[in-house]
């Protein structure tokens, strides 16, 4: 999946790129004698790559542990068997120098199968699960960041128990993740309040805060391919002025699946969904599509990597319109985005305040709709325009769901 796209993704430089550490893998042999870590490491080694840290979603359910194909066994037949396990797998990665530091115990544990992973656990049963996965992780690498659970649901019941537990025990619990397909950036904004509000109870624990998949409701998404980009720019604003800790994309690259595959691992039920849901339903997730082509939101993505350098002030009155500026000291310029997160085109005034010197000016528009994929014709470049040294104000109109960008050198 990132193999042939390694420069693509390294370009938008990632902090981390989260992993299934799943049974796809086929990393321990039936008979639990054997581990296998070739195609696992393959992974690991592209993620690298791309200048990425691995995060390791840890969702193994291995036949030796468990025999049944069954959603709601979710608890290994030997934990301590289980532990030296987990321990092997951890501690070959410590040993390789991968680079991970995030290690995350399940994916979407509050839905079995309809999250990819064939874990279905009630509260108790999976902080049980979390003490021993993370004390075993914690043994083979020290140093190693746990957390949990990767809801599909932020307001789960798996989460309060997990603090609970957690606090009680005094497990470690570096972070907390979850995952949102919402259409309303103002609507993950509260989804991260509520956890913020939850993990406030138990002022003993100091985990950071991740959501760890995000997108537009896939199976509901708004047809308008503008409005993807900028719902990208406008949920990434929201989450930083919220204060998340990290956020991850779902996902990198779209990608066909093979029913014969999933059987071997979920129920049949399992395996047509996730069939059905790669081959068959319309994708909106991929910055890469099925036919490695860059889709719009990639775009967006590649812009909000130019803001690297120090963070300047940036207000405006307007709810709907937000950005970022930066000062990038290393490249010597300054860069700056806005959008517009609405259906409705909107005329603004930006004031630039107190330019230390000349500058030249480069106006770039992320444009969703044309045909062209080639990079200047995704983002339009107009002239280079030169401005005086002092203040300037400059007007332009935002039409619908626009993402624009400008540099100052």
């Amino acid at each position: 999946m990132l193999a042939g796209r390694i420069s693509e993704i390294k370009i938008l430089k990632p902090g981390i790129i989260r992993l299934f550490v799943s049974e796809y893998y086929d990393v321990l042999s039936a008979d639990g004698k054997k581990y296998n870590f070739e195609t696992l490491d393959k992974m690991v080694d592209d993620i690298r790559k791309t200048g990425a840290k691995p995060f390791m979603s840890f969702c193994l359910k291995p036949k030796f542990f468990y025999p049944v194909i069954d959603q709601d066994i979710v608890e290994p037949n030997d934990y301590k068997k289980w532990e030296r396990f987990v321990y092997n797998v951890v501690k070959h990665y410590k040993d390789r120098n991968s680079g991970i530091v995030h290690w995350e115990v399940g994916n979407e544990v509050d839905i079995g199968e309809d999250g990819g992973t064939p874990y279905r656990f009630k509260p108790e049963a999976y902080a049980t699960y979390y003490k021993h996965t993370v004390a075993a992780i914690r043994k083979a690498d020290p140093e190693a960041k746990v957390g949990g659970p990767a809801l599909s649901w932020y307001k789960s019941p798996i989460l309060p128990e997990l603090l609970r537990r957690s606090s009680a025990e005094k497990l470690p619990l570096d972070f907390v993740s979850f995952h949102t397909y919402h259409n309303s950036p103002t609507a993950i904004r509260e989804q991260i309040r509520y956890v913020k509000a939850l993990i406030a109870e138990y002022p003993s624990l100091r985990p950071e805060t991740i959501i760890n998949e995000w997108n537009m409701d896939l199976f509901n998404p708004p047809l308008d391919p503008r409005f993807q980009p900028c719902y990208v720019a406008e949920s990434i604003w929201q989450m930083k002025d919220a204060g998340l800790d990290w956020s991850a994309y779902y996902q990198i690259r779209d990608w066909y699946v093979s029913y014969d595959t999933f059987e071997k691992v979920f129920s049949k039920k399992g395996a047509a969904f996730m069939t059905r849901w790669w081959n068959r339903q319309a994708q909106f997730s991929g910055l890469i599509d099925y036919q490695n082509q860059l889709r719009p939101a990639y775009f967006t993505f590649k812009l909000l990597s130019r803001m690297a350098g120090n963070k300047m002030e940036m207000n405006s009155s307007d709810d709907k319109v937000h950005g970022f500026a930066t000062h990038d000291p290393q490249l010597d310029m300054h860069n700056m985005m806005l959008w517009n997160f609405s259906d409705q085109p909107k005329t603004i005034s930006i004031n630039l305040e107190n330019f230390p010197k000349d500058m030249r000016i480069r106006h770039i528009t992320l444009d969703a709709t044309g045909s062209g994929m080639e990079e200047n014709q995704r983002l339009r470049p107009a002239p280079f325009v030169n401005l005086k040294k002092g203040s300037h104000t400059l007007t332009i109109k935002l039409e619908p769901w626009a993402v624009h960008y400008w540099s100052l050198e």
